[in-house]
């Protein structure tokens, strides 16, 4: 007896075969039967007529940052709504494990960290988070059992360091003994099912105290001891961020992810490729290290977004704006201050001159002000000025746009909301993420699906590509896009009985409508321990969210179950070779 039957529905497998006709049985948890319309003749406890919608694998996003906010929502909302049914964490070298069980001081310093280099409410990560756990394992075993999504963690070399050296990990170097411990602690999170090892140098990630991030100090010797430490386990991967994935790598960040991947033997992914028709060079420079790679007995895989993801900014809170060079002193001073200097129109000069300046790397392009959107406002003297945009307004007020969009501000106290236009637009740069999307080392996402929440919403790239793909710009053929979203992600990671619809497969699934698929707004709500804000987006179109053979979703609402897996490093994955 089936426990459940899917009938008649449009079957994309996952694996780029053209659509057809299919009933689909589900049985412990596993796609038992594959059959065209009215093949499978055994019963059912439950079934279902499927005419007209489509039945894909359920999405595996490889790149998010739920580690703290499946503690309080197993549901990993809004992923899931989205059609998510597989999430990796532990991205960008920031775990929340291992912490050190004599320091307890460690769980605030995590905690503050998290809030200012992931944009987390630290008000939810203390109220919505246990935080009683010492080991890796000990953390994934918090999880067990109570998520409604399945979910796999990298470890976080940030953790390693601070477990390790303390308060010494930021700015200081490993002894020999101290190093050994590290590599320990890494086999021992490895050994529990830790994915493997992330890690960032990115010059945009400080911690709470404004201090670059415990990873940030450590040389390459460290790196490469740590990456061949992961290569000496089954199912593990890299996943990296150095100053050059916001732009353009340096020939010693080309030559430090090649050897990384090389020393393991495993998969590295970084994020995020922006394709953008304006800087044609950048693509085939970012592209350099997965040919180097390959070459070298490893392999470098980047991932790029295939929508253009809705981010507000404001000059009252941080944001995207306060990493542009020379920005971030402005930014951070007291707020009476703050609106003093950006009164100042020499302040106001050279914050434009570093905003344009090769070293903005790819904040240049928030520094066209005069397509900012205004959203939401808070005085008497910007009403009626939501949703305008700011050309229109400097126009008419004869400022130029930066001076405008500063003088709403200050109105506000600098609260303002403000919405940038996508400068990326274009035609061209859209056939340029499809040619790019052909190259072997190129895998959708990057989301950051769980941080950033109040200035983006990346969760839903998955149904805004598809409603894109079948009715808006029609770049890839409907099976293409959910291979892309599906068995593309499964196998880099190596995930065993995941990202196709094929008997023996775990069933994870999503049913959807092809006429209606789609991402809503993003919106602002507060729902967060502690009412904290994020951006939320409703998913339109999805019928039916299915993980591990159990209905997660039907029709947008959560059915309360909560039949995910924590996959670990071994069991649920096997090793992706480079060769």
């Amino acid at each position: 007896m089936l426990d459940h039957l899917i009938k008649g529905a449009t079957l994309v497998d996952g694996t780029g075969a053209p659509a057809r006709l299919a009933d689909v049985g589900i049985r412990a948890g596993r796609i038992a039967v594959v059959a065209g319309p009215g093949g499978v003749t055994e019963g059912a406890v439950t079934s279902e007529d499927a005419t007209g919608l489509v039945l894909a694998p359920g999405f595996v996003d490889p790149h998010t940052h739920y580690d703290a906010q499946l503690f309080w929502d197993p549901y990993a909302t809004p992923s899931m709504n989205h059609g998510v049914t597989t999430v990796a964490g532990g991205n960008c070298g920031f775990t929340l494990a291992p912490l050190h069980p004599d320091r307890p001081e460690d769980a605030d310093y995590t905690r503050r960290m998290m809030s200012k280099v992931e944009g987390m409410s630290l008000k939810a990560l203390e109220e919505g988070v246990s935080w009683g756990w010492s080991g890796f394992g000990e953390y994934l075993d918090a999880l067990d059992g109570r998520i409604a999504v399945n979910a796999g963690f990298m470890v976080g070399h940030c953790a390693l360091r601070r477990h390790v050296m303390g308060p010494d990990a930021v700015g200081g170097q490993p002894s020999p003994e101290q190093l050994d411990a590290m590599l320990a602690l890494l086999h021992d999170a490895m050994d529990a099912g830790a994915w493997g090892l992330s890690t960032t140098q990115s010059s945009t990630h400080s911690d709470g105290d404004g201090k670059p991030v415990a990873s940030r100090h450590a040389l390459p010797a460290e790196l490469l001891a740590l990456c061949e430490a992961v290569g000496q386990h089954e199912g593990t991967q890299l996943e990296a961020i150095v100053a050059g994935c916001l732009d353009q790598f340096a020939d010693d960040e080309i030559d430090l992810l090649v050897e990384m991947s090389s020393a393991a033997g495993r998969p590295l992914n970084w994020n995020v490729l922006t394709i953008d028709a304006a800087v044609p060079e950048r693509v085939p420079r970012q592209l350099i290290p997965s040919e180097r790679a390959r070459k070298a007995g490893g392999r470098i895989v980047a991932l790029t977004m295939p929508i253009l993801t809705p981010m507000n900014m404001s000059l009252g809170t941080f944001c995207a704006l306060n990493l542009i060079p020379g920005w971030g002193e402005i930014l951070g001073l007291p707020v009476p201050e703050r609106i003093d200097k950006l009164r100042d129109a020499d302040v106001r000069a050279e914050m434009l001159r570093c905003a344009d300046s090769k070293e903005a790397g790819i904040f240049r392009r928030l520094a066209n002000f005069g397509r900012y959107v205004i959203g939401d406002t808070y005085s008497p003297e910007n009403e009626g000025l939501s949703g305008r945009v700011v050309g229109d307004i400097a126009a008419e007020r004869g400022l130029d746009p930066f001076h405008c969009l500063v003088e709403i501000c200050a109105n506000d106290l600098l609260r303002t909301v403000l919405w940038p236009m996508p400068t990326d637009n274009d035609p061209a740069t859209w056939e340029l993420r499809r040619e790019t999307w052909e190259h072997d080392d190129v895998l959708l996402g990057g989301s950051d699906a769980g941080a950033h929440l109040d200035r983006m919403c990346g969760a839903p790239y998955t149904t805004r590509f598809l409603g894109d793909c079948l009715r808006g710009r029609k770049l890839v053929p409907l099976e293409r896009a959910v291979k892309m979203l599906t068995d593309d992600p499964a196998r880099l990671f190596g995930l065993r009985g995941r990202g196709r619809i094929e008997e023996g497969f775990h069933a994870d699934l999503v049913l959807f409508d092809p006429e209606r698929i789609e991402a809503g707004p993003a919106t602002l709500v507060h729902d967060l321990p502690g009412d904290s804000p994020r951006l939320d987006s409703k998913a339109i179109g999805i019928v039916s969210v299915r993980v591990n053979g159990v209905e997660t979703l039907r029709d947008d609402r959560v059915t309360g179950a909560v039949p995910g897996t924590v996959l670990r490093s071994g069991r649920d994955t096997r090793t992706v070779s480079t060769k």
